[in-house]
This record gives C-alpha cells, structure tokens and sequence, in this order.
C-alpha cells in the first residue's frame, strides 16, 4: 500500500526545523532532477542551472499517482519555475507546488540551499 504522500504542503524556510544533507550538488545533472529519499519520502531535487537556482518537490504525481517527477522536464511558465510530468506532461510550479495546467491537486514544496558544495533539503517536523 502506497502511503498518501499527496498531502499539500509547501514547507516554508522558516518552518524548518531539520536540514537534511541529501547529496553532493555533482550528482544532480544541469538542468535536470534526480530523487532522494528521507524517511518514508521520495523527493524531486532539481538543478536548474539555466536561472542558477535549486527546487526541491514530492516525486510523487497526482495524476496517476506515480513516482516520477524527479524525471520531469524542467521550464518555466509565465515566469514561473516549473517541472512537467514526463508521462503525461501535467505542469507544476516548483515555488508553490500549483498545477499550472489544470486542476489537479497541488504538490508538496520544500525549501532548499546549497552549502559547502552539498544539497540540503529542509522538512518540518
């Protein structure tokens, strides 16, 4: 049985109360995602080397409830950072978590920050 990750939450950097070391920033690729997990959580890291800025988001896609978005094309809408489904291409703002292109549920955000050449990813507990 899948947990119900889909649980909106954009997590805010002031919320936080863990940094989670999750990679050094050399295993993500330019312009592009890998996931890692915490806990029982898949998250989407994306580099998104173009605007020299850092996402991070729930693997997990509402459409058809599949861990994928770490594998997404990375853009941006209207000014608007986003991750595309790579199945079936529904469309999220890697800032806020909303469906860009629809209405599907919204993702879960997390604040990020590169330091000493590491990824950490902030969670509230």
């Amino acid at each position: 049985m899948i947990p119900n990750l889909n649980i909106y939450q954009t997590v805010e950097a002031d919320q936080v109360s863990i940094w989670f070391k999750a990679a050094p920033v050399t295993k993500f690729p330019a312009n592009g995602g890998a996931c890692v997990k915490y806990k029982d959580k898949q998250i989407a890291v994306f580099n998104h080397s173009r605007e020299d800025a850092w996402y991070a988001c729930q693997n997990l896609c509402p459409h058809k409830m599949e861990m994928v978005l770490s594998r997404g094309l990375i853009g941006e809408e209207g000014g608007e950072p986003k991750v595309a489904c790579p199945l079936h291409k529904n469309s999220f703002s890697l800032k806020t978590g909303k469906h860009l292109n629809g209405d599907l549920s919204p993702i879960t955000t997390y604040p990020i920050k590169i330091e000493d050449g590491f990824v950490y990813i902030g969670f509230s507990e």
